[in-house]
């Protein structure tokens, strides 16, 4: 390392510290296989910028050209361009974590807006600055629980419809705790109430619920939900999204205690895996909450000031009085989410809500006039997605849709699932064509 700026030690100090350790040299504190270890060079050709150019074009001419229909947690809505220009100003782009609020006053207002635009949403007093995702949030909420609830219970209940993703994360994250997971029916794509009745008792810490579920249905039954885990002293925990939330039922006045979800719908292009996890819930779970808070505050001359108030995570505080071992932050996408909200406005965000609802209700009715086809399969309310059943099997029908340039998720053996958005609307007409052409 000598030379690096990073780690500025002399060739002296260097070969102090590797005679110390009783090493030749820094290469002997690796042991790294020939067939893999770095020979001195990449084997990639000097380029001009336009043959850089060129090259990269080849290469994403090789991507498919589809639209996708595609959504069960991971959502695209039309970003504008006001998103980008800010949030790539340098003094955002290049900042890690506002530690020094002397210098970061800008983010840090820019976060605690995100904040405030969280319990305005949920109705919660307390909203942290970033999560990095939804399946993060919600085992953050498992172990949050665990440590909160006088129950001694040890089962996290879930609903039955939960992607396959989101459950692995909590898994892990309970295994850890000493926590188990398990499921609850569904009823007509919603919650079976009745069976989640049956099964909540005093060894359940957790009952997490969706709204919107997996089937894109609106959830019906949050008060019963809420008063199920209240009953039993069990943590409400409710999963949405920032856009859904503004036209749903506000999550407090449906018992919910911690709200969940991503936010990433808002400021970020579809991302393939990259999210922004909400959590919100009530204080007196304020000291409880993972990762940081930005607060207000006020200066050594009386000035309304911004700092990180509260940092409950690892490195800031003691180890066994950490909440969470969160070792960074989505502060940037929360601030694009933040800007892209505000963008929107009050009323332009129940727009897109709105539009969300109505774009899939009349999606679905043309599917259903299709011979082959019924949509959608649960005789709800539904944002942006829902369910087709098909006569024929699922698979070969979505390959087939594939082929004419557009991808839809399978959910069973004839279930296939759509998604559409204010990104896909326009091209609902061919979809439809598809759907006909290929059942």
């Amino acid at each position: 390392m000598s030379g690096s700026p990073y780690a500025p030690h002399t060739d002296a100090e260097t070969a102090a510290m590797l005679e110390t350790i009783g090493v030749a040299d820094e290469e002997s504190l690796f042991d790294i296989p020939g067939d893999v270890a770095f020979d001195g060079e990449f084997g990639i050709d000097a380029r001009t910028e336009r043959g850089i150019r060129d090259e990269c074009a080849r290469i994403f001419a090789r991507n498919d050209d589809a639209t996708e229909f595609l959504g069960r947690g991971h959502y695209g809505h039309y970003v504008p361009s006001v998103v980008d220009h800010l949030a790539d100003r340098a003094e955002f782009l290049t900042s890690y974590t506002q530690y020094q609020p002397e210098i970061s006053q800008g983010f840090l207002q820019a976060l605690f807006e995100y904040q405030s635009m969280l319990v305005e949403l949920t109705g919660l007093p307390i909203a942290n600055c970033s999560m990095y995702d939804a399946a993060t949030a919600l085992a953050e909420a498992a172990t949050l629980a665990d440590r909160t609830r006088s129950t001694s219970g040890d089962v996290v209940l879930v609903p039955e419809h939960l992607r396959e993703g989101k459950r692995a994360v909590l898994e892990n994250y309970c295994a850890g705790a000493d926590l188990t997971v398990e499921s609850y029916p569904m009823d007509d794509g919603i919650a079976d109430v009745d069976a989640l009745a049956d099964r909540v008792g005093d060894d359940v810490v957790m009952v997490y619920a969706e709204n919107p579920t997996l089937r894109g249905c609106i959830e019906e039954n949050l008060a019963a939900i809420g008063e199920l885990a209240e009953d039993d002293d069990a943590l409400f925990t409710l999963g949405s999204d920032v856009v859904a939330l503004s036209v749903l039922e506000e999550p407090a006045s449906v018992g919910a205690d911690v709200v969940v979800g991503e936010a990433g719908a808002l400021g970020l292009p579809t991302s393939y895996g990259m999210g922004l996890g909400i959590f919100a819930c009530r204080e007196e779970h304020l000291r409880q909450v993972p990762g940081r808070l930005v607060g207000a505050s006020e200066d050594a001359a009386g000035d309304r000031a911004f700092t990180l108030t509260l940092q409950t995570r690892e490195q800031h505080i003691r180890k066994e009085r950490a909440t969470s071992n969160i070792c960074t932050n989505q502060a940037w996408v929360a601030l694009r989410a933040a800007i892209h909200a505000a963008w929107l406005g009050p009323d332009g965000l129940v727009d897109l809500a709105n539009d969300c609802v109505r774009e899939a209700a009349a999606l679905a009715g043309r599917l259903d006039d299709l011979s082959g086809a019924a949509a959608p399969v649960h005789d709800r309310h539904h944002v942006r997605e829902f369910a087709v059943r098909t006569d024929q099997p699922a698979v070969p029908i979505a390959d087939d849709l594939a082929d004419a340039g557009f991808l839809v998720h399978v959910v069973g053996e004839h279930l296939l699932q759509v998604c559409v958005s204010d990104l896909t609307a326009g091209r609902t007409d061919d979809l439809v064509a598809a759907f006909e052409e290929v059942i």
